[in-house]
Protein backbone atom coordinates (compact mmCIF):
# COMPACT_ATOMS: atom_id res chain seq x y z
CA UNK A 1 0.00 0.00 0.00
CA UNK A 2 1.54 3.57 -0.65
CA UNK A 3 1.40 5.38 2.91
CA UNK A 4 1.14 8.99 0.35
CA UNK A 5 -2.25 7.69 -0.90
CA UNK A 6 -3.54 7.92 2.70
CA UNK A 7 -2.17 10.21 4.25
CA UNK A 8 -3.26 12.62 1.39
CA UNK A 9 -6.74 11.93 1.38
CA UNK A 10 -6.73 12.15 5.26
CA UNK A 11 -5.34 15.71 5.39
CA UNK A 12 -7.73 16.52 2.24
CA UNK A 13 -10.70 15.34 3.78
CA UNK A 14 -9.98 17.14 7.49
CA UNK A 15 -11.42 20.28 6.78
CA UNK A 16 -14.95 18.65 5.12
CA UNK A 17 -16.01 16.36 8.23
CA UNK A 18 -18.60 18.70 9.24
CA UNK A 19 -19.80 18.98 5.98
CA UNK A 20 -20.03 15.43 5.17
CA UNK A 21 -22.22 14.96 8.47
CA UNK A 22 -24.39 18.15 7.16
CA UNK A 23 -24.79 16.39 3.60
CA UNK A 24 -25.75 13.02 5.32
CA UNK A 25 -28.04 15.08 7.77
CA UNK A 26 -29.61 16.58 4.65
CA UNK A 27 -30.24 13.72 3.22
CA UNK A 28 -31.86 11.65 6.12
CA UNK A 29 -34.22 15.05 6.57
CA UNK A 30 -36.18 13.77 2.84
CA UNK A 31 -38.50 11.16 3.19
CA UNK A 32 -37.73 9.27 0.00
CA UNK A 33 -39.96 6.22 1.32
CA UNK A 34 -40.27 2.85 -0.68
CA UNK A 35 -42.72 2.08 -1.01
CA UNK A 36 -44.89 4.16 -1.65
CA UNK A 37 -41.94 5.81 -3.49
CA UNK A 38 -42.40 9.76 -2.82
CA UNK A 39 -39.98 12.64 -2.69
CA UNK A 40 -37.52 11.33 -5.15
CA UNK A 41 -37.12 14.82 -6.69
CA UNK A 42 -36.65 16.09 -3.53
CA UNK A 43 -33.33 14.01 -2.66
CA UNK A 44 -32.32 13.63 -6.15
CA UNK A 45 -32.03 17.63 -6.20
CA UNK A 46 -29.80 17.77 -2.93
CA UNK A 47 -27.47 15.03 -4.34
CA UNK A 48 -27.20 17.18 -7.45
CA UNK A 49 -26.73 20.13 -4.89
CA UNK A 50 -23.31 18.81 -3.60
CA UNK A 51 -21.82 17.28 -6.36
CA UNK A 52 -22.42 20.86 -8.03
CA UNK A 53 -20.95 22.88 -5.36
CA UNK A 54 -17.81 19.93 -5.26
CA UNK A 55 -17.39 20.66 -9.11
CA UNK A 56 -18.72 16.97 -9.82
CA UNK A 57 -20.63 16.15 -13.06
CA UNK A 58 -22.79 14.09 -13.99
CA UNK A 59 -25.55 12.55 -16.25
CA UNK A 60 -29.28 11.53 -15.24
CA UNK A 61 -30.72 8.78 -16.99
CA UNK A 62 -34.38 9.02 -16.09
CA UNK A 63 -36.68 5.60 -15.78
CA UNK A 64 -40.26 5.89 -16.74
CA UNK A 65 -42.20 7.30 -13.39
CA UNK A 66 -44.14 5.75 -11.14
CA UNK A 67 -46.97 7.43 -11.22
CA UNK A 68 -46.28 11.43 -10.73
CA UNK A 69 -42.93 10.74 -8.94
CA UNK A 70 -39.63 10.42 -11.01
CA UNK A 71 -37.53 7.78 -11.08
CA UNK A 72 -33.85 9.70 -11.71
CA UNK A 73 -30.71 7.78 -11.43
CA UNK A 74 -27.57 9.88 -11.41
CA UNK A 75 -23.62 8.86 -12.67
CA UNK A 76 -20.93 11.08 -11.90
CA UNK A 77 -17.18 10.16 -13.47
CA UNK A 78 -14.22 11.05 -11.66
CA UNK A 79 -10.73 11.05 -13.79
CA UNK A 80 -10.56 9.24 -17.99
CA UNK A 81 -10.22 6.05 -19.38
CA UNK A 82 -11.66 2.89 -19.83
CA UNK A 83 -11.05 0.82 -16.69
CA UNK A 84 -13.81 1.83 -14.01
CA UNK A 85 -14.31 1.47 -10.41
CA UNK A 86 -18.16 1.87 -9.52
CA UNK A 87 -19.09 2.68 -6.52
CA UNK A 88 -22.95 1.98 -6.44
CA UNK A 89 -25.67 3.31 -4.05
CA UNK A 90 -29.40 3.74 -3.49
CA UNK A 91 -31.24 7.22 -2.26
CA UNK A 92 -34.76 4.92 -1.13
CA UNK A 93 -35.39 4.12 2.37
CA UNK A 94 -38.24 1.91 3.66
CA UNK A 95 -40.96 3.66 5.79
CA UNK A 96 -40.23 5.03 8.93
CA UNK A 97 -41.65 3.71 12.19
CA UNK A 98 -42.33 7.42 13.16
CA UNK A 99 -42.42 11.60 11.53
CA UNK A 100 -39.44 12.15 14.29
CA UNK A 101 -36.86 9.30 12.00
CA UNK A 102 -36.70 12.33 9.42
CA UNK A 103 -35.64 15.08 12.29
CA UNK A 104 -31.78 14.25 12.31
CA UNK A 105 -30.32 14.62 15.77
CA UNK A 106 -26.73 13.86 16.76
CA UNK A 107 -26.38 12.25 20.06
CA UNK A 108 -22.46 10.37 21.61
CA UNK A 109 -21.17 10.70 18.33
CA UNK A 110 -23.90 9.17 16.22
CA UNK A 111 -26.29 10.15 13.23
CA UNK A 112 -29.67 9.21 14.20
CA UNK A 113 -32.76 9.44 11.92
CA UNK A 114 -34.36 7.09 9.07
CA UNK A 115 -31.64 6.09 6.09
CA UNK A 116 -28.87 7.15 8.42
CA UNK A 117 -27.28 3.65 7.53
CA UNK A 118 -29.15 2.20 5.32
CA UNK A 119 -27.88 4.17 3.42
CA UNK A 120 -27.47 7.94 3.21
CA UNK A 121 -24.38 7.90 4.72
CA UNK A 122 -22.79 5.65 2.33
CA UNK A 123 -24.54 7.77 -0.31
CA UNK A 124 -21.97 10.85 1.28
CA UNK A 125 -19.14 8.82 1.54
CA UNK A 126 -19.45 8.22 -1.83
CA UNK A 127 -19.85 11.56 -2.88
CA UNK A 128 -16.59 12.76 -1.01
CA UNK A 129 -14.38 10.15 -1.88
CA UNK A 130 -15.29 11.07 -5.64
CA UNK A 131 -14.33 14.98 -4.59
CA UNK A 132 -10.90 14.24 -2.83
CA UNK A 133 -9.86 11.88 -5.57
CA UNK A 134 -10.39 14.46 -8.51
CA UNK A 135 -8.94 17.34 -6.10
CA UNK A 136 -5.88 15.46 -5.14
CA UNK A 137 -5.92 14.01 -8.86
CA UNK A 138 -4.94 10.68 -7.44
CA UNK A 139 -6.91 8.41 -10.50
CA UNK A 140 -4.39 7.93 -12.86
CA UNK A 141 -5.40 5.11 -15.53
CA UNK A 142 -8.97 5.45 -15.79
CA UNK A 143 -12.07 6.63 -13.66
CA UNK A 144 -14.35 6.58 -10.68
CA UNK A 145 -17.67 5.92 -11.24
CA UNK A 146 -20.14 7.66 -8.63
CA UNK A 147 -23.91 5.63 -9.14
CA UNK A 148 -26.75 6.93 -7.27
CA UNK A 149 -30.18 5.04 -7.96
CA UNK A 150 -34.11 4.53 -6.73
CA UNK A 151 -35.96 1.80 -6.34
CA UNK A 152 -33.41 -0.62 -4.57
CA UNK A 153 -36.12 -1.50 -1.86
CA UNK A 154 -38.32 -2.92 -3.85
CA UNK A 155 -35.99 -5.01 -6.32
CA UNK A 156 -34.30 -2.35 -8.65
CA UNK A 157 -36.91 -1.81 -11.50
CA UNK A 158 -36.46 2.28 -11.64
CA UNK A 159 -32.65 2.24 -10.63
CA UNK A 160 -30.13 -0.75 -10.61
CA UNK A 161 -32.75 -2.95 -13.29
CA UNK A 162 -33.27 0.00 -15.78
CA UNK A 163 -29.42 0.82 -15.82
CA UNK A 164 -28.73 -2.21 -16.86
CA UNK A 165 -31.20 -2.30 -19.32
CA UNK A 166 -30.49 0.39 -21.05
CA UNK A 167 -26.74 -0.89 -21.10
CA UNK A 168 -25.60 1.42 -19.17
CA UNK A 169 -24.43 -0.37 -15.63
CA UNK A 170 -21.17 -1.46 -15.35
CA UNK A 171 -19.36 -0.26 -18.27
CA UNK A 172 -15.74 -0.89 -18.08
CA UNK A 173 -16.35 -1.76 -15.20
CA UNK A 174 -12.92 -3.44 -13.33
CA UNK A 175 -14.26 -3.24 -9.26
CA UNK A 176 -17.45 -2.16 -7.58
CA UNK A 177 -17.97 -1.00 -3.91
CA UNK A 178 -21.56 -1.16 -2.68
CA UNK A 179 -21.73 0.86 0.67
CA UNK A 180 -24.28 -0.93 2.11
CA UNK A 181 -24.21 -1.10 6.24
CA UNK A 182 -22.47 -4.54 6.81
CA UNK A 183 -21.89 -4.06 10.28
CA UNK A 184 -17.93 -4.05 9.98
CA UNK A 185 -17.41 -6.79 6.99
CA UNK A 186 -17.36 -6.96 3.20
CA UNK A 187 -19.81 -8.95 1.48
CA UNK A 188 -18.07 -10.72 -1.51
CA UNK A 189 -21.23 -13.03 -2.19
CA UNK A 190 -24.96 -12.79 -1.88
CA UNK A 191 -28.10 -14.93 -2.70
CA UNK A 192 -30.35 -15.06 -5.16
CA UNK A 193 -33.86 -15.01 -5.22
CA UNK A 194 -37.36 -15.67 -6.64
CA UNK A 195 -40.28 -14.37 -4.65
CA UNK A 196 -43.73 -15.49 -5.78
CA UNK A 197 -47.31 -15.33 -4.80
CA UNK A 198 -49.34 -18.05 -5.22
CA UNK A 199 -52.63 -17.50 -5.37
CA UNK A 200 -55.53 -20.86 -4.87
CA UNK A 201 -58.22 -20.51 -6.70
CA UNK A 202 -61.64 -21.72 -5.09
CA UNK A 203 -65.40 -20.72 -5.28
CA UNK A 204 -67.57 -18.52 -2.61
CA UNK A 205 -70.55 -20.54 -1.04
CA UNK A 206 -72.26 -20.02 2.19
CA UNK A 207 -71.28 -22.33 4.81
CA UNK A 208 -74.62 -23.98 5.01
CA UNK A 209 -73.81 -24.70 1.55
CA UNK A 210 -70.36 -25.63 1.43
CA UNK A 211 -71.09 -28.52 -0.59
CA UNK A 212 -71.56 -26.05 -3.60
CA UNK A 213 -68.15 -24.35 -3.44
CA UNK A 214 -64.79 -24.90 -3.93
CA UNK A 215 -62.28 -24.36 -0.39
CA UNK A 216 -59.29 -22.32 -1.55
CA UNK A 217 -57.80 -22.41 1.52
CA UNK A 218 -57.84 -26.48 1.43
CA UNK A 219 -56.14 -26.36 -1.96
CA UNK A 220 -53.59 -23.97 -0.49
CA UNK A 221 -52.80 -26.54 2.00
CA UNK A 222 -52.21 -29.14 -0.72
CA UNK A 223 -50.00 -26.40 -2.89
CA UNK A 224 -48.03 -25.63 0.47
CA UNK A 225 -47.28 -29.47 1.75
CA UNK A 226 -45.90 -29.98 -2.12
CA UNK A 227 -43.97 -27.13 -1.25
CA UNK A 228 -42.51 -28.60 2.05
CA UNK A 229 -41.36 -31.64 0.30
CA UNK A 230 -38.95 -29.15 -2.01
CA UNK A 231 -38.15 -27.07 0.75
CA UNK A 232 -36.76 -30.23 3.55
CA UNK A 233 -34.62 -31.29 -0.01
CA UNK A 234 -32.88 -27.51 -0.32
CA UNK A 235 -32.56 -26.38 3.28
CA UNK A 236 -30.17 -29.25 3.57
CA UNK A 237 -27.49 -27.62 1.14
CA UNK A 238 -25.01 -24.98 2.67
CA UNK A 239 -22.86 -22.48 1.06
CA UNK A 240 -19.35 -22.96 1.31
CA UNK A 241 -19.30 -18.51 1.25
CA UNK A 242 -18.59 -17.41 5.05
CA UNK A 243 -21.83 -16.12 6.79
CA UNK A 244 -22.47 -15.93 10.31
CA UNK A 245 -24.25 -17.61 12.71
CA UNK A 246 -23.43 -20.86 10.67
CA UNK A 247 -27.01 -21.59 11.11
CA UNK A 248 -27.48 -18.89 8.01
CA UNK A 249 -25.22 -20.97 5.35
CA UNK A 250 -28.39 -22.90 4.62
CA UNK A 251 -30.43 -22.48 1.10
CA UNK A 252 -33.82 -20.93 2.00
CA UNK A 253 -37.26 -21.93 1.14
CA UNK A 254 -39.85 -19.97 3.15
CA UNK A 255 -43.37 -20.26 2.57
CA UNK A 256 -46.20 -18.14 4.12
CA UNK A 257 -44.55 -14.84 4.69
CA UNK A 258 -47.25 -13.21 3.46
CA UNK A 259 -51.18 -15.17 3.29
CA UNK A 260 -54.55 -13.78 2.77
CA UNK A 261 -57.78 -15.67 1.91
CA UNK A 262 -61.10 -15.35 2.37
CA UNK A 263 -63.93 -12.71 3.06
CA UNK A 264 -65.50 -14.48 6.37
CA UNK A 265 -65.49 -16.90 8.99
CA UNK A 266 -69.30 -18.27 7.45
CA UNK A 267 -67.90 -18.31 3.92
CA UNK A 268 -66.06 -20.87 1.80
CA UNK A 269 -63.07 -18.79 1.03
CA UNK A 270 -63.10 -18.05 -3.03
CA UNK A 271 -59.38 -17.72 -3.05
CA UNK A 272 -56.12 -18.03 -0.87
CA UNK A 273 -52.87 -16.80 -1.72
CA UNK A 274 -49.38 -16.90 0.11
CA UNK A 275 -46.03 -15.89 -0.41
CA UNK A 276 -43.03 -18.42 -1.21
CA UNK A 277 -39.39 -17.07 -1.13
CA UNK A 278 -36.76 -18.81 -2.89
CA UNK A 279 -33.42 -17.96 -1.64
CA UNK A 280 -30.43 -19.80 -3.96
CA UNK A 281 -26.92 -19.82 -2.80
CA UNK A 282 -24.44 -19.14 -4.88
CA UNK A 283 -23.22 -22.85 -5.45
CA UNK A 284 -26.72 -23.27 -6.93
CA UNK A 285 -27.81 -22.94 -10.35
CA UNK A 286 -30.55 -20.07 -10.20
CA UNK A 287 -32.63 -21.15 -13.49
CA UNK A 288 -32.56 -24.66 -12.28
CA UNK A 289 -33.68 -23.78 -9.05
CA UNK A 290 -35.96 -21.48 -10.58
CA UNK A 291 -38.04 -24.07 -12.88
CA UNK A 292 -37.67 -27.11 -9.77
CA UNK A 293 -40.71 -24.74 -7.89
CA UNK A 294 -42.49 -23.90 -11.09
CA UNK A 295 -42.42 -28.28 -11.63
CA UNK A 296 -44.09 -28.57 -8.08
CA UNK A 297 -46.63 -25.68 -9.17
CA UNK A 298 -47.42 -27.25 -12.41
CA UNK A 299 -48.15 -30.63 -10.97
CA UNK A 300 -50.63 -28.88 -8.33
CA UNK A 301 -52.29 -27.85 -11.51
CA UNK A 302 -52.37 -31.66 -13.12
CA UNK A 303 -54.06 -32.74 -9.65
CA UNK A 304 -56.68 -29.96 -10.52
CA UNK A 305 -55.83 -27.28 -8.10
CA UNK A 306 -56.49 -23.61 -9.69
CA UNK A 307 -54.26 -21.45 -9.36
CA UNK A 308 -52.24 -18.13 -10.61
CA UNK A 309 -48.67 -17.40 -9.88
CA UNK A 310 -47.38 -13.73 -9.79
CA UNK A 311 -43.72 -13.02 -9.55
CA UNK A 312 -42.72 -10.04 -6.99
CA UNK A 313 -38.99 -10.53 -7.36
CA UNK A 314 -36.07 -11.88 -9.24
CA UNK A 315 -32.13 -11.56 -9.15
CA UNK A 316 -29.38 -13.86 -9.38
CA UNK A 317 -26.84 -14.84 -6.90
CA UNK A 318 -23.18 -13.48 -7.13
CA UNK A 319 -19.83 -14.49 -5.39
CA UNK A 320 -16.18 -13.52 -5.44
CA UNK A 321 -13.21 -15.02 -3.85
CA UNK A 322 -11.31 -13.28 -1.42
CA UNK A 323 -8.07 -14.34 -3.20
CA UNK A 324 -8.99 -11.79 -6.02
CA UNK A 325 -6.89 -8.66 -6.43
CA UNK A 326 -9.81 -6.33 -5.58
CA UNK A 327 -10.49 -8.30 -2.34
CA UNK A 328 -7.24 -7.93 -1.38
CA UNK A 329 -6.90 -4.36 -2.30
CA UNK A 330 -10.03 -3.56 -0.32
CA UNK A 331 -8.97 -5.87 2.60
CA UNK A 332 -5.30 -3.53 2.48
CA UNK A 333 -7.55 -0.39 2.39
CA UNK A 334 -9.63 -1.16 5.74
CA UNK A 335 -6.73 -2.51 7.39
CA UNK A 336 -4.73 0.84 6.68
CA UNK A 337 -7.35 2.83 8.13
CA UNK A 338 -9.01 1.02 10.76
CA UNK A 339 -6.26 -0.81 12.04
CA UNK A 340 -8.51 -4.44 12.07
CA UNK A 341 -8.21 -7.11 9.32
CA UNK A 342 -11.24 -7.45 6.92
CA UNK A 343 -13.46 -10.40 7.41
CA UNK A 344 -15.56 -11.39 4.44
CA UNK A 345 -18.81 -13.08 4.65
CA UNK A 346 -21.29 -13.27 2.18
CA UNK A 347 -24.70 -11.12 2.56
CA UNK A 348 -27.84 -12.69 4.41
CA UNK A 349 -30.27 -11.08 2.07
CA UNK A 350 -29.82 -10.45 -1.93
CA UNK A 351 -27.62 -6.93 -3.02
CA UNK A 352 -27.18 -4.94 -5.93
CA UNK A 353 -23.62 -6.37 -6.31
CA UNK A 354 -25.44 -8.32 -8.52
CA UNK A 355 -26.22 -6.10 -11.03
CA UNK A 356 -22.65 -5.81 -11.99
CA UNK A 357 -21.25 -9.53 -10.71
CA UNK A 358 -23.10 -10.46 -14.07
CA UNK A 359 -21.17 -8.47 -16.10
CA UNK A 360 -17.94 -10.41 -14.59
CA UNK A 361 -17.45 -7.22 -12.36
CA UNK A 362 -15.72 -8.46 -9.21
CA UNK A 363 -18.04 -6.38 -6.65
CA UNK A 364 -18.34 -6.13 -2.65
CA UNK A 365 -20.59 -4.85 -0.05
CA UNK A 366 -18.89 -2.48 2.55
CA UNK A 367 -20.28 0.49 3.81
CA UNK A 368 -20.80 2.36 7.47
CA UNK A 369 -23.38 1.07 9.70
CA UNK A 370 -24.82 -1.79 11.37
CA UNK A 371 -27.03 -4.41 9.35
CA UNK A 372 -29.12 -4.75 12.69
CA UNK A 373 -30.11 -1.07 13.06
CA UNK A 374 -31.20 -0.59 9.37
CA UNK A 375 -35.42 -0.15 8.46
CA UNK A 376 -35.45 -0.19 12.46
CA UNK A 377 -36.83 2.66 14.76
CA UNK A 378 -33.33 3.24 16.52
CA UNK A 379 -31.51 3.62 12.95
CA UNK A 380 -28.24 5.59 13.61
CA UNK A 381 -24.77 5.42 12.22
CA UNK A 382 -21.59 6.15 14.31
CA UNK A 383 -20.38 9.12 12.51
CA UNK A 384 -16.64 8.45 12.52
CA UNK A 385 -17.41 5.23 10.25
CA UNK A 386 -18.89 7.90 7.36
CA UNK A 387 -15.43 9.46 7.35
CA UNK A 388 -13.77 6.42 7.40
CA UNK A 389 -15.79 4.80 4.70
CA UNK A 390 -14.74 7.50 2.75
CA UNK A 391 -11.08 7.22 3.18
CA UNK A 392 -11.52 3.35 2.24
CA UNK A 393 -13.35 4.30 -1.06
CA UNK A 394 -10.94 6.23 -1.95
CA UNK A 395 -7.87 4.71 -1.23
CA UNK A 396 -9.26 1.62 -2.94
CA UNK A 397 -9.72 3.34 -6.24
CA UNK A 398 -6.84 5.31 -6.07
CA UNK A 399 -5.00 2.11 -5.58
CA UNK A 400 -6.90 -0.10 -8.01
CA UNK A 401 -6.21 2.41 -10.54
CA UNK A 402 -2.31 3.58 -9.82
Amino acid sequence: MTPSFLSQIQDELKPYRSAIVQFTSDLVEIPSENPPRKNYASCVQRIRKELDTLGLTYKAYDAPPHGTEPRTNLLSFVGNGDRTVYIHGHYDVVPAQSPEQYSPRVENGYLYGRGSTDMKSGLAAMVYAGFVLKKLKLVAKGRVGLCFVPDEESGGQGGASYLDQIGVIGQQGIAMINPEPTSGVVWNASRGALTLNVTVKGKVAHVGLQHQGVNAFEGMLKVAAALQKLKSEVEQRTTRYHIEPPESAHSILMLGGRVEGGINYNAVPGFCSFTAERRINPEEDYETEKKRVYDVLDACRREGIALDVEVLQECSSSGVSEDNEVAQTLAASIEAVTGKRAIFEMCPGTAETRWYAKHGIPSFGYGPGLLELAHGPDERVEIEQIYQHCVIQALTAAKLLE
